[in-house]
């Protein structure tokens, strides 16, 4: 996903002069043909996030597309204040490129998961909040935050993540149907698709089909389009790797109002001390394809 969505902004540098990117010391390597192309157009600011961000809202106010990259505790967390006040405050056209969503970092730490950053951004006005699942959505994603005119946050995992999108999408801020189901709908976003995915198969084995839906746009949410897609449905289960209490099942549970039970897969609200590699953690907090497939079978 990350390299579809830099690649998307590199290719749109060759039309566009006012495109300049930021990066707090990350992802070395990925703008190296960049730098060749457009020295002017590149800073690496160093391990200083605050001034990353506050120097991207300068940029932005004299006329500049300004993409900041970094992992997300470095692109929200350390740098919340100048986000608030100096990018979202004055709805500068920022992109906030934020790469480990979720536990993608794993097995380094809870210092480097980025399981609460849809709830911190559901807290600042003006900001869009974007979460692909693939690199189809993610080149997408792409194209929606360099043509918005307010800041835009996409939470991406890293990179290898394959296609699971058939063909390309036109818009990202719609809820993609990635399989027709009845009587139980999925819901997910970000990386953990994959695992969806990988479930939703099991399921039809079973002989049980229930309809997937991806949910890039987390804010704001597409809330008349989710809700003509689970009408009539026995169950709508939320599965994402982040805190229960504050992401997309929780935003959905808060704004949709369904008559059905709404059952959130995601973290506990705690600190993560285990040590796993990403398909461990998964299976740990019980958001492996197994674990999915009995949640689903216990709705039926």
């Amino acid at each position: 996903m990350r390299n579809a969505f830099i690649n998307t902004v590199l290719d749109a540098c060759a039309q566009r002069e006012d495109i300049f990117i930021i990066s707090g010391d990350a992802g070395l390597g990925v703008f190296d043909d960049f730098k060749e192309r457009y020295p002017q157009r590149f800073l690496n600011l160093g391990v200083a996030e605050q001034n990353m961000t506050g120097f991207a809202a300068g940029l932005a106010m004299t006329g500049f597309k300004v993409v900041v990259y970094n992992i997300i505790p470095f692109i929200l967390y350390r740098c919340y204040e100048q986000v608030r006040n100096d990018i979202c405050y004055q709805e500068l056209p920022v992109i906030l490129v934020g790469i480990g969503s979720g536990v993608t970092y794993a097995p380094m730490g809870m210092s480097h998961y980025a399981v609460e950053d849809i709830g911190i951004a559901s807290t600042l006005p003006n900001l869009q909040v974007l979460s692909p699942c693939d690199p189809v959505e993610a080149r997408c994603a792409a194209n929606h935050a360099l043509a918005a005119s307010q800041p835009v946050y996409v939470r991406l995992a890293k990179r290898g993540e394959p296609d699971l999108h058939p063909g390309k999408i036109e818009d990202i801020a719609l809820p993609q149907v990635l399989r027709e189901g009845e009587q139980v709908a999925l819901l997910c976003h970000g990386s953990i698709t994959e695992e969806v995915l990988k479930a939703h198969a099991m399921l039809v084995a079973e002989g049980c089909c229930p309809r997937l839906v991806s949910v890039p746009m987390v804010q704001p949410l597409p809330v008349e389009q989710l809700r003509n897609l689970l009408g009539g449905m026995r169950a709508v289960i939320v599965v994402e790797e982040h805190y229960r209490q504050c992401g997309l099942g929780a935003a959905v549970a808060a704004q949709l109002s369904l008559a059905c039970p709404i059952i959130k897969l995601g973290l506990p609200e705690r600190f993560i001390h285990e040590i796993r590699d990403t398909a461990g953690m998964r299976s740990q907090f019980g958001l492996d394809a197994g674990s999915i497939v009995q949640a689903v079978m216990q709705c039926r």
